[in-house]
C-alpha cells in the first residue's frame, strides 16, 4: 500500500484508512564541500523518511509521508552562490499552515524529521504548544544512532560534508557524489577563546569559518559505512512510528 502522499490518488488515500501519524521531512539547500550536492540534507532526509515510513507501515503502522520541505535556515551560508534560505519566522508560518491542514483532516500526530542542523524547531514546538490539537514530535535523524556513527566512522572531526555525511550520500544517492573533488574540510580557528572552547555560541559565518563550505575530512567515506548508519537509524525511527501510531490520545497523552 502506498504511503507517500505526493504519489497517492484520492482513492488510495481513502483506501488507506485512518491515518495515525504524518511525517514531515525538512531539509535545506546549501553547499557541502566541493563533492556533495546542494540538496544533500533534503535528499538524505527524504530517503530516511521514506525508508522509515515503509518499515513502519510494514510493521502495522498507519503512517503517511508528507512532501519534503527543501529549504531551511541558511543565512550563515550567504556568500556562497545560490544558497536558499528561509528565515525562522517563515519556517514557523509554514509549520503552522501544515498543522492547520492536518487538523482539518483530523490527524493529530506529527513527526518532524529534521535533516539540517540549522533548523531549530524546539522553540516552534513551544510556541505552538497548547494552541493546536496536533502533537509535534521532533527527530534530528542524525542523532538517532550516534553509537553506530562512533563505531563505523574513522574520522570523527567536523559536521558538514564530512566522512559521516558523505557515507550517507554514497549509500543513498551515489550518482550525485564526486568524492575525488572534495577538499579535506579544514576550518579556521576563531580568535576568541570562549568560542574555541565551545562555551560561547555564535552564528558562524560559513564563508569565513570554512574554505569550501566543508567541515571535516570526507576521504574515508564509503557506502558500506553509510548503509550501516542509515539502516540502524531507520530501524529505530520506524519502531517509534509504529509505537506512536498504536498509542491512543487521551487526557494524559503522551504520559
Amino acid at each position: 500500500m502506498k504511503f507517500k502522499l505526493t504519489e497517492m490518488t484520492l482513492k488510495e488515500v481513502r483506501d488507506f484508512g485512518k491515518v495515525e501519524v504524518c511525517v514531515l521531512p525538512w531539509g535545506s539547500c546549501e553547499p557541502h564541500n566541493l563533492h556533495l550536492p546542494y540538496g544533500t540534507d533534503t535528499l538524505t532526509v527524504e530517503k530516511i523518511a521514506e525508508i522509515s515510513c515503509k518499515k513502519a507501515n510494514e510493521k502495522g503502522g498507519k503512517v503517511i509521508l508528507l512532501p519534503t520541505i527543501p529549504v531551511g535556515v541558511n543565512s550563515n551560508h550567504f556568500g556562497f552562490p545560490l544558497v536558499l534560505n528561509f528565515s525562522p519566522t517563515t519556517q514557523l508560518t509554514i509549520l503552522k499552515d501544515i498543522i492547520y491542514s492536518l487538523e482539518k483532516s483530523q490527524i493529530y500526530k506529527l513527526v518532524i524529521l529534521n535533516g539540517h542542523g540549522g533548523n531549530e524547531f524546539k522553540t516552534f514546538c513551544r510556541e505552538l504548544f497548547g494552541k493546536t490539537r496536533v502533537y509535534i514530535f521532533l527527530i534530528d535523524w542524525w542523532n538517532v544512532r550516534r553509537d553506530i556513527v562512533e563505531r563505523v566512522c574513522e574520522d570523527k572531526t567536523g559536521e558538514h560534508g564530512h566522512e559521516e555525511e558523505t557515507s550517507w550520500a554514497l549509500y543513498l544517492f551515489p550518482e550525485l557524489v564526486h568524492l575525488d573533488w572534495a577538499d579535506e574540510g579544514k576550518v579556521n580557528e576563531p580568535k576568541l577563546k570562549g568560542i574555541k572552547e565551545g562555551w560561547v555560541w555564535i552564528v558562524r559565518p560559513w564563508t569565513l569559518f570554512t574554505i569550501n563550505s566543508g567541515y571535516g575530512n570526507p576521504k574515508k567515506a564509503n557506502s558500506e559505512k553509510g548503509k550501516v548508519m542509515i539502516e540502524g537509524a531507520t530501524d529505530k525511527i520506524a519502531d517509534f512510528l509504529v509505537e506512536l501510531s498504536n498509542v491512543e490520545i487521551d487526557e494524559k497523552f503522551p504520559y
